[in-house]
């Protein structure tokens, strides 16, 4: 996919604030902290496009992400961060399920994970629930470049045995640091949003 643009759209915090022209929308999945924002500045080359934190639970909104002046790339808020309030968690909650099970311009979802660690339960909640879906998703290991050669193929490994008891999906590594993964994941986003 060729891009010519991408802009700050808005930020959404209620169901009723969602855009309405249509435009169709992929959207970023993983808890807190694992790099959906840097990720979406990797793909654009820029910097500073989606606001990075190193203070996890920042993103508290759907932030809406303008590509081409036709598309959405949405930031859905990170899961499994505990410092904010339950009330204030449980209100992120339904907004995001509201968003993620009525969009009908909600095209497919980019979930990531840390190469790091193994899926938490939350991540591998939210990958239950996109394989019970309908729409199509792409797996993403982010922070690569943070392990070495071994350590890496070690940790993706367990992470693949790990994701096999929940079906039969790719695992792409991506590094937003070096680009690695950079151009499978504009593939499987062209590729999504062509169908």
């Amino acid at each position: 996919m060729k891009f010519r643009s991408a802009e700050f759209a808005m930020s959404v915090g209620f169901a009723r604030q969602l855009p309405r022209d249509g435009g169709a929308e992929i959207a970023f999945a993983g808890r807190s902290n694992v790099g959906k924002s840097s990720l979406i500045n990797r793909l654009f080359n820029r910097k500073n496009l989606a606001k990075t934190s190193n203070a996890p639970g920042k993103t508290r909104t759907l932030n809406f992400y303008s590509v081409n002046r036709r598309y959405y790339f949405v930031d859905l808020p990170g899961y499994g961060y505990a410092k904010r309030s339950r009330s204030e968690r449980q209100a992120w909650g339904k907004l995001i399920e509201s968003y993620v099970r009525d969009r009908p311009s909600l095209k497919g979802f980019v979930q990531l994970l840390d190469a790091r660690h193994d899926p938490s339960r939350d991540d591998l909640q939210m990958i239950d629930w996109l394989m019970s879906g309908e729409k199509p998703f792409l797996v993403v290991a982010t922070k690569t470049d943070k392990l070495s050669g071994n350590k890496l193929r070690n940790r993706l490994d367990q992470t693949r045995r790990v994701l096999a008891l929940y079906g039969n999906f790719d695992l792409l590594p991506f590094s937003a640091t070096t680009g690695r993964g950079k151009d499978a994941v504009w593939r499987w986003i062209g590729e999504v949003l062509d169908a």
